[in-house]
């Protein structure tokens, strides 16, 4: 089966793939380019997950400044080497997660970084707020773990959805980067200002 290059460059494109690998994937997918792609984002997200205990410390802090010059954001992210920090794939996405903060406001970087009093906290607020509505004690449970879980996505920096495409969340960002880089890839810390607030 004869496989046009263009396929090849563009699954290697989106995958961070090797030509072979790519030129593999459509061979044994019969040319099937969307079954060919999932192939190699599930073998980079293996390669990502494998990745994750090596030691990020180096790369870059990125900012992003509104126009107007009244909301601005600072963002720290980690990767192992400084030849891949200085990479331009590495630069847009430390600059897309500074962007993501100045947009969204998150307040920590991942689920872990919620103190334990303040998740507490919030899922007493939201079984207390379904007892009120009289839900049954049994769906109470339910109600406040789903409230959570939206409270997770709204101040979780890698929980949310990526603002240039909503189908995938930062985190999915953060890997897909990994898979293509070949480098543990760490979102270390942020900060945002906002003018006023």
């Amino acid at each position: 089966m004869s496989i046009a290059a263009e396929q090849i460059k563009k699954l290697r494109e989106l995958t961070g793939a090797g030509v072979l690998d790519a030129k593999r994937a459509l061979e044994e997918h019969h040319g099937d380019f969307d079954q060919a792609l999932a192939i190699l984002k599930e073998k980079g997200l293996k390669a990502a997950a494998q990745k994750a205990e090596r030691v990020a410390k180096q790369g870059l802090i990125e900012t992003y400044l509104h126009p107007g010059g009244k909301i601005g954001a600072m963002v720290e992210v980690n990767c192992e080497t400084d030849f891949v920090a200085a990479t331009d794939e590495f630069r847009q996405l430390a600059h897309d997660l500074a962007l993501q903060v100045a947009a969204t406001k998150p307040l920590f970087v991942s689920v872990d970084d919620i103190p334990a009093a303040t998740l507490a906290e919030q899922k007493k607020v939201f079984s207390d707020a379904a007892i009120a509505e009289g839900k049954p004690a049994d769906l109470v449970e339910k109600i406040a773990q789903g409230k959570l879980a939206s409270y997770h996505r709204e101040t979780c920096l890698l929980q949310q959805p990526f603002i240039r495409d909503e189908s995938i969340t930062i985190h999915d960002l953060v890997q897909s980067k990994i898979a293509v880089l070949k480098e543990n890839i760490v979102v270390r810390r942020f900060v945002r200002f906002e003018l006023g607030a």
